[in-house]
This record gives structure tokens, C-alpha cells and sequence, in this order.
């Protein structure tokens, strides 16, 4: 599976401003020489009807909304990472090998888990997909497929909100008819190079030998060229690495300030955190809470603990005292969504205390 987070940063951007949805919204990164200068990052779908595409400069952007009443909003990466965390903690859990490639898309292997049957792995892709919709409010665009390129090429088919199977009988017929740039890789230059050679699908491509391909494009490029055209891929899902940090965050039953209220859910928020470190065998040396307020600002208090540890009652405790913190220093923060996150994760090595040097 290939999972890949729709116009990701300008998704996020309309989470937090209601506002702005159903009018084209552009992020942006600012060079800071002038108001425009600098580039799109991304885009909504409404402002890519316009024309403007990430990398083109802000200028030309907002002359090509100029009457559109588009909202142009500069990177706010913290946000961004926020959602992505989440999004990415929902995704480990799912496969039997997990691979980040970016703050927006991943890749998952589930054969072990749906017996390489694909109707089952369209089953977890629907899953996975409530799940990023109820916890995070992001949609995304899911590709399966029998290896690693034709499922990315395949999550692109339907964007936004997309699922796209392909099963491993069917991967000529879906590549066929499709352009050759579709291929991960093939940007503008291949596809000048690929349009002198008077290719233009990847049907066409396929046509291409070996030889001619690697004299046109050198050694590694053309032998890629060659297997991608065909569909082959056997670069396997890289195995999940441990996590630098751990969290779970949910939405309240409604906006609140009031301590009492909001420790149930908190208390259940960090004992599933303390049982994903306890599965990974792993400790945390810092404890944080997230508080996401009704304006869906992000606000993170955090403690370092004076040794590692997995204990529940410690984690469970030290987030308790963290938020009653925040509050007390948000005199007129209301909290829409809370979560707990544990960070500085290490896993035990060796001799870890007198008794079991004793015991030894």
C-alpha cells in the first residue's frame, strides 16, 4: 500500500481556518525580500484549477487568483508535523512493515496480515482510512498493489480521497494507457527526452530495448525506465525503525476547560501510550501533553523525567499535573482535543540496576 495525505498542507490549513473552505487556498514559503516573494509550496484542489502548482512563484500565484478571493497562508510546519505524527502512529499499526518516505505519504506491506488476499487489504485501506478521517480530519488517496511503484502510481489515480487496487493480473492494463510522467521519477527533462523518442504512454515505453534506453539515459535510469514500464518492482517495504516518540490524541465530547472533565480521556490517552512503549520494549524519558484549543491552535507542555521509564501510573500522573499546568497559564484556553506524547524513547541494554547486577 501506498498511503498519500491529500494537498496535505493546505489541508491542515483549512482544519484550522473553517473559513476557507470551498474558497482555493495556496501555501506558501516566503523568502522574506518582499510581501510576494518566495514560492507555493501546495495547493487545494479550487486554486490548482487556476494553474498554480508548488514551485511556481508566489507572485505568479496570487496573479492567477487575483479574482478569486483566494487565501494565501505561509508554512506553519509545526502544524503540519503535528498531523503527520498522528497520521503516521495510525499507519505502524496497520502493516507487518511500515516506511515513511515523507510528512504526507508512506508505504505499508500487509501481505503477511491479509494472506496476500486483496480483498482483505482493501478492507484496512478502508480502515485506515476512517481512522485518519475520525482522528485527524485528513483525507487521503491509498494505492494497492503487488509492489512499491505501481501502488504509488495507483494512489494517484483517484485523488483526492482516492482508493485504487490493483491486483497483479491487472498492472499491464492499468499502466498501459497512462503518460509516461506518472512514473515516480520521470520529470520534465525524461519526458522531453521520452517525447523526442515519440513516447508518450508507458505502453510506449515499453516498446523501448534495453540498450537504447541506457544509452539515452545512462546505466540506472534506463535499466529503472525499462522495469518500470513493465510494472516490476522488487524493492521491499523498509521495516518500521523505532520511533523517536510516541502519542495518541483524541477529540473531547466538547470543548472545555474544566480539569475533571478532560482527565478520563487523558488518563486512557496515556495508558495507551505507556502500552505502545510496553509492546516496543521501550522507555521514555519525557512526558508532553497536547492541547489543541477551539481556534485549533497547538499548544505542548512537557516534563523530562528523572530516569527512564514505562511505568503507567508515573506517565499517567506526570500528564495529569502538565495539563492542570497548561491550564493555569491558558487563564481563557477552551481545549477541543487533548492527547499525551512521550519522547527520548530508548530500549534497555545490559546491567540496568543493582539487583539484577546482583542477581547475575
Amino acid at each position: 500500500m501506498h498511503v498519500d495525505l491529500d494537498y496535505f498542507y493546505a489541508q491542515c490549513e483549512e482544519n484550522k481556518n473553517p473559513h476557507v473552505r470551498g474558497i482555493p487556498v495556496v501555501v506558501c514559503v516566503y523568502s522574506g525580500r518582499t510581501e510576494d516573494s518566495g514560492v507555493v509550496s501546495t495547493s487545494n484542489y479550487l486554486a490548482r484549477k487556476y494553474g498554480v502548482k508548488a514551485g511556481i512563484p508566489i507572485a505568479r500565484a496570487k496573479k492567477l487568483l487575483e479574482s478569486s478571493g483566494a487565501i494565501f497562508f505561509p508554512m506553519n510546519r509545526p502544524l503540519y508535523e503535528q498531523v503527520s505524527e498522528g497520521v503516521m502512529e495510525i499507519l505502524r499499526e496497520r502493516g507487518d512493515a511500515f516506511e515513511k518516505v515523507g510528512i504526507d505519504e508512506a508505504y505499508l506491506e500487509v501481505s503477511i496480515r491479509t494472506n496476500g488476499k486483496f480483498d482483505q487489504a482493501e478492507n484496512i485501506a478502508n480502515e485506515i482510512k476512517r481512522q485518519i478521517i475520525t482522528e485527524e480530519q485528513i483525507t487521503c488517496s491509498i494505492g494497492i498493489a503487488p509492489n512499491k511503484l505501481v501502488a504509488k502510481i495507483a494512489s494517484d489515480e483517484r485523488k483526492p480521497d482516492g482508493l485504487t487496487m490493483v491486483k497483479p493480473e491487472e498492472v499491464h492494463s492499468f499502466l498501459s494507457e497512462l503518460p509516461a510522467s506518472r512514473i515516480p521519477g520521470v520529470g520534465k527533462k525524461v519526458e522531453d527526452k521520452l517525447g523526442q523518442m515519440q513516447v508518450k504512454t508507458i505502453a510506449q515505453l515499453s516498446t523501448i530495448s534495453p540498450p537504447i534506453l541506457v544509452e539515452t539515459f545512462g546505466k540506472n535510469l534506463g535499466g529503472y525506465l525499462f522495469q518500470a514500464a513493465r510494472g516490476e518492482d522488487d524493492e521491499p517495504v523498509k521495516e518500521r525503525e523505532q520511533p523517536t516518540q510516541l502519542s495518541r490524541i483524541a477529540t473531547l465530547k466538547r470543548n472545555t476547560r474544566d480539569l475533571p472533565e478532560m482527565l478520563p480521556l487523558l488518563s486512557e490517552l496515556a495508558n495507551s501510550t505507556t502500552a505502545k512503549l510496553k509492546e516496543r520494549s521501550m522507555t521514555c524519558k519525557s512526558v508532553a501533553i497536547i492541547a489543541i484549543l477551539n481556534d485549533l491552535s497547538i499548544h505542548t507542555k512537557s516534563k523530562t523525567l528523572e530516569q527512564p521509564t514505562a511505568d503507567e501510573k508515573i506517565i499517567v500522573s506526570t500528564a495529569q499535573e502538565l495539563m492542570k499546568e497548561f491550564l493555569e497559564s491558558m487563564p481563557s484556553a477552551t481545549v477541543r482535543r487533548t492527547g499525551v506524547k512521550v519522547s527520548t524513547l530508548s530500549k534497555p541494554t545490559g546491567q540496568t540496576d543493582i539487583t539484577n547486577f546482583l542477581k547475575a
